[in-house]
């Protein structure tokens, strides 16, 4: 069973995204975890952070973390794998970018076992209006932190955070 334990609001600097695009038709079991596990057998987050000059645990807070990235376009869902990197990173052969501009984060962490914590984001945008923000309807993502997901807690759970653009 999973437990929301905490919801804030965060400061991102501008940034790029980079990372692969997938749709519904790419879902396996409803999920992408099997293009989760493409993205590690291949390297890729890897090919990524050879771009980034520095460290991006250093950028800014949970900045290392790997993301899913969520919106819809034209009714069509996306669903993107990759890093928020600093705005002037090279996009590597073969990768998309989206540029966001500074942003205020409202971040939810869900907390349970790591087969539990996913498909929480409308309980997650409900508990972060529910702390008097104001959620905007573009785009939301999954933030797998180091060592929040990474490393599971003597109980076994993880907590994965759940983040939407915020006013």
């Amino acid at each position: 069973m999973i437990e929301i334990t905490k919801v804030y609001k965060q400061s991102m600097p501008a940034t790029r995204f980079i990372g692969k695009k997938y749709g519904d038709e790419d879902r396996v079991d409803g999920g992408f975890g099997v293009k989760w596990g493409e993205w590690f057998e291949n390297g890729w987050f890897d090919v990524i952070k050879k771009q980034v000059d520095g460290n991006l645990a250093e950028w800014f807070e949970d900045g290392n973390a790997t993301i899913g990235l969520m919106t819809a376009v034209d009714g069509k869902f996306q669903y993107w794998i990759g890093y928020f990197t600093p705005v002037e990173t090279p996009v590597p052969e073969g990768f998309l970018s989206v540029d966001f501009p500074e942003a205020e984060l409202g971040v939810c962490w869900i907390y349970g076992k790591e087969h539990e914590v996913f498909m929480h984001e409308e309980a997650s945008m409900k508990k972060i209006q529910e702390e008097g923000f104001n959620t905007l309807d573009t785009w939301c993502f999954e933030r797998y932190a180091c060592p929040r997901f990474t490393t599971p807690d003597d109980k076994g759970n993880v907590t994965l955070d759940i983040c939407f653009f915020v006013e």
